[in-house]
């Protein structure tokens, strides 16, 4: 899942961003308003953590440019005020939640877990197709009750089909999607990693769950 990280506090924010690479999000940063509304232009989201207090335009500012345009994407808001005003403000404005610094990195991550299962519709992090059991939270998989080992890549993929199951998902979304900016890879590997995932997933099962859909993209369903 990819992650943007608007936070004008530099070392704050290079944390975040390699704690949640470590996490296997994929995360593009940035430190102002103003370029946390270019990645936004030129990328989708699955979810967008925002500091308030940005130089340029803040986090309050983009947060109301992002609902103005009907942008559903989920928005987990940071701030160093404390007042209940300023969370009344950002919720308002459509904000999903709202952490106050200093915050346990642990409870930032629950909390994005929460973010993703709302804008997925599922009430908790395991996510169900067939016989098809993803875990987000432990990173787990199992098919049939037979546990399967994935690399970090593979269940980012399968993770992100699981979320959108029974939507045909173009490979230039899928891409968008798992990686972010600095990748540089062939225009070929989301069929790479879709071969991959057959073969862990289906091979023995007589039930496909990943399918190919001509001229559109992939699929993950039943039948």
């Amino acid at each position: 899942m990819r992650l943007l990280v608007a936070e004008d506090e530099a070392d704050l924010r290079n944390l975040l961003a390699r704690r949640l690479e470590e996490e296997k999000y994929s995360v593009d940063a940035c430190g102002n308003g103003e370029e946390a509304m270019d990645y936004l232009a030129c990328a989708e989201y699955d979810g967008i953590i925002l500091d308030i207090m940005m130089p340029k335009m803040d986090g309050l500012a983009v947060l109301r440019k992002l609902r103005d345009r009907r942008d559903p994407t989920p928005v987990l808001l940071l701030t160093a005020r404390d007042r209940i005003e300023d969370r009344v403000e950002g919720l308002d404005l459509g904000a999903d939640d709202y952490m106050v610094k200093p915050f346990a990195f642990e409870e930032l991550l629950a909390r994005i877990r929460v973010m993703l299962r709302k804008k997925a519709g599922n009430a908790s992090n395991e996510y169900r197709l067939a016989d098809l059991v993803v875990d987000t939270a432990t990173r787990r998989v199992w098919r049939g009750g037979r546990e399967i080992s994935l690399s970090a890549k593979e269940f980012s993929v399968l993770e992100y089909m699981i979320m959108n199951a029974g939507i045909v998902l173009s490979r230039e979304k899928l891409e968008q999607h798992i990686w972010n900016y600095d990748y540089a890879g062939g225009s070929n590997v989301i069929d790479v990693y879709i071969r991959y995932l057959r073969k862990k997933i289906d091979e023995g099962s007589p039930c496909k769950l990943i399918h190919t859909v001509r001229g559109a993209g992939y699929v993950l369903r039943e039948g």
